[in-house]
């Protein structure tokens, strides 16, 4: 009977799962695994919910094909390596990610694997077109998006492919324990796993003809709200673009972005600690007051505060005020980006280091932006994408009593309605004030 391993990482599904199919196919026995490592742990209550609702889930859905989800808790490469020595394994199976610890994750097995002679396949699955896949003229990467967006539509995607009828594993192998679901920080975020994100893809498909109009409203929410279950593999981004089946897409665009995002990454692996565009002026200010402030929700600019607040509250923010909230930080307030990044990267479901660095870098004019020196004034804004103020008001309450659009400048009000509002003035940007805010 030939054995295998497929370690989960990032792709926690079993559908239009190449490692796990290709595997399945391959192979008498299969161990799907997936190893709680330390390292990562702690990073965001937020995220560590949404993994272990998606590991529960992956768990029963392996379960009904006749397999398991084995669980172990360390170093990956030793529990792998251990796990393989337990069952009789001869390959290791797993999918490719781009982030730097990934990497090395993936060349200390390599190792390890030729050391205790196991082979070792890399499998795509975390993008729609791998990462390092297309190349320009010049370079081995895509610096600006718009060539790659038109490279990425013209090349061929991989077939995608079915989850196993059946997964048969080794008998007498104790599985181990998931750990007790932790409490995240945000009261309303969204629940993980494959089940709940094929079901919200099924639901949205229909709506989709009206995604490019319609996703920038703010109030009116119509977005995917897709993106966490992309971070975790909890979707197939190949399945998620073929069955909106328009390449030319406004959301394809956008899954594009991601798949921009992840071949930057893997050609500069620094994406979340250097600026990626050299020669870039970083001239930044450290305030931990305006930081946390602007962290809160508080900083006196109501659309820029109410995309905080949801942030807060759900772990996801709409992507419009992500723009804004990060504009504001960086071109206004002047703040480090990276210090918003790390703030992002504590909250979002979705957050991982290939777009949330990269859309950051962008916002901050650090990275892939043909206009780096672009602004985002937070009042007109606010004005295009939230006209009536609806989702400033879902978001700060104190605030609900303003009519309009004036609730985008409360500091515009006669005095003495301002003074019966619960809200701060904004904060003081260094140097002469904005236009908006003169």
């Amino acid at each position: 009977m030939r054995t295998a391993i497929v370690l989960f990482t990032r792709d926690l599904r079993v559908h239009d799962h190449p490692a796990l199919a290709t595997t399945c196919a391959a192979f008498d026995r299969v161990v799907p695994a997936y190893v709680l490592d330390p390292t990562l742990a702690d990073r965001s209550p937020n995220r560590t919910r949404f993994l272990h609702q998606s590991l529960a889930d992956l768990r029963q859905t392996l379960r009904g094909l006749g397999g398991d989800l084995v669980v172990r808790h360390g170093d990956p490469v030793a529990e792998t390596i251990k796990l393989a020595g337990e069952v009789g394994a001869e390959a290791v199976a797993l999918s490719a990610d781009v982030s730097r610890y990934a990497r090395r994750r993936e060349r200390r097995l390599r190792a390890e694997c030729e050391q205790h002679r196991l082979h070792l396949r890399l499998f795509p699955g975390l993008t729609v077109v791998d990462p390092g896949a297309l190349q320009p003229g010049s370079g081995d990467h895509y610096k600006v998006f718009t060539p790659y967006f038109r490279a990425w539509q013209a090349t061929d995607w991989r077939t995608g492919l079915a989850a196993p009828e059946k997964i048969d594993l080794a008998g007498g192998l104790s599985v181990g324990r998931l750990p007790a679901l932790p409490a995240g920080e945000s009261p309303d975020a969204a629940v993980g796993g494959e089940t709940v994100a094929r079901s919200r893809l099924r639901d949205w498909l229909p709506t989709h003809d009206g995604y490019g109009d319609t996703h920038d409203d703010m109030a009116g929410d119509h977005t995917s709200r897709l993106s966490p279950y992309l971070r975790f593999g909890c979707l197939s981004p190949l399945e998620v673009a073929d069955r909106v089946g328009d390449r030319e897409h406004p959301f394809v665009r956008q899954v594009c972005w991601r798949d921009f995002y992840y071949q930057v990454a893997g050609a500069f692996p620094d994406l979340a600690r250097t600026a990626y565009r050299s020669g870039a002026t970083e001239d930044w200010r450290y305030d931990t007051d305006v930081l946390d402030a602007w962290t809160e929700g508080r900083t006196g600019v109501p659309i820029v505060d109410a995309g905080m607040r949801q942030l807060r509250a759900e772990g996801w923010m709409h992507n419009r005020a992500r723009l804004i909230t990060g504009g504001h930080l960086t071109k206004q307030l002047k703040l480090d980006w990276r210090a918003g990044l790390a703030v992002f990267g504590r909250w979002l479901l979705d957050g991982d280091v290939p777009n949330n660095s990269g859309n950051w870098q962008w916002v901050a004019g650090t990275g892939t932006d043909t206009r780096p020196y672009r602004g985002f004034n937070p009042v007109r804004q606010a004005e295009r994408y939230d006209p009536d103020g609806a989702y400033v008001r879902r978001w700060l309450p104190e605030l609900a009593s303003v009519d309009g659009v004036a609730i985008h400048q409360p500091w515009r009000l006669p005095e003495a309605q301002r003074k019966g509002l619960d809200y701060p003035p904004p904060l003081p940007p260094p140097g002469p004030p904005p236009p908006w805010l003169r």
